[in-house]
């Protein structure tokens, strides 16, 4: 029977409190007028008026349409961390399988 890890509780701790403060980064973002480097780029090159919508996106802006700025940005923290902590538990368990002992 495996025991959990000493820093997982910490480590879990550690997510919960930043996906909460997730709509309080979003609106200091908006704020200060921060916009990602990439869209910077895009907008300097023109690429922006120029682009076409490949796909609907899941979480567009980091957002949940119809939700409010606040809660929508928190639902879609919620739901990137907690695809992120499967992926990773997923990948860890492939990685970290431990012999039998006996």
């Amino acid at each position: 029977m495996s025991h959990l890890p000493d820093w997982l509780p910490r480590a879990l701790a550690a997510l919960v409190v930043l996906t909460l403060l997730a709509p309080v980064f979003g609106w200091a973002a908006g704020a200060v007028g921060y916009a990602e480097p990439l869209e910077n780029a895009a907008e300097a090159t023109g690429a922006v008026d120029s682009a076409e919508a490949v796909g609907i996106a899941l979480l567009p802006d980091y957002s949940v349409a119809g939700l409010g700025a606040a809660t929508g940005t928190f639902v879609s923290a919620v739901v990137g961390t907690a695809l992120t902590l499967i992926v990773a538990l997923g990948i860890g368990r492939l990685l970290g399988s431990e012999p039998n002992a006996e």
